[in-house]
């Protein structure tokens, strides 16, 4: 199952602004990733699913690594990956090692919303790869999608990849299902109400 799409950029109050100005809806303040250097913004895309637009966070020291999702090396707002919920992570991760895919360990994370409140998750690392999705798993945390978020209904959600059969088979040992159609690049295309197109 879906849960949140990653919209990276460089300069994240540009990329909000231009959001609420291209969906005339305004992204929600997420909060910080303490350590990691970036910070995002939320936007629900109708049911348990949201956008989730991340950039650097100038009031954070910078990491010790790269920021997540290639936020280094972006010079433009990009449609960087995608991330399932699994009904069951540990299970998902055994069936994909099965499959010959290794997705990683799932890594205990945290942050506090601009409320306070405390949000916890285990997740896989994000690949490079948009079609390859991480996993996630929210335990007892309530999801960000129902948390009252400002939102756009996600219309569809593609893939394009130079070898469409490839990407499958990967999605498949994932247990993720996502449409792709062949292109000259891996890439991911979400279509939002009004008109949106995120790329």
């Amino acid at each position: 199952m879906l849960d949140h799409l990653v919209y990276a950029t460089p300069t994240l109050d540009d990329t909000v602004a231009a959001l609420e100005k291209a969906l005339g809806v305004r992204p929600a303040e997420g909060g910080r990733h303490l350590g990691l250097g970036t910070r995002n913004h939320l936007l629900g895309l109708g049911g348990p699913r949201y956008l989730e637009i991340v950039g650097p966070d100038p009031e954070q020291p910078e990491p010790d690594g790269p920021r997540w999702f290639m936020i280094d090396e972006l010079t433009g707002p990009r449609l960087v990956n995608w991330c399932v919920r699994p009904a069951d992570l540990d299970a998902t991760l055994a069936e994909a090692r099965r499959h010959g895919h290794d997705p990683g360990e799932p890594r205990a994370m945290s942050r506090r919303t601009t409320d306070g409140d405390l949000l916890e998750w285990r997740l896989t690392m994000p690949s490079r790869d948009p079609l390859t999705p991480f996993l996630i798993d929210w335990g007892t945390t309530v999801h960000p999608a129902e948390r009252g978020l400002p939102e756009v209904p996600l219309l569809s959600l593609t893939g394009r990849h130079p070898d469409p059969e490839q990407a499958r088979a990967r999605l498949r040992g994932l247990g993720a299902e996502l449409e792709v159609e062949r292109g000259d690049a891996a890439g991911l295309v979400a279509r939002l109400a009004g008109g949106v197109v995120l790329t």
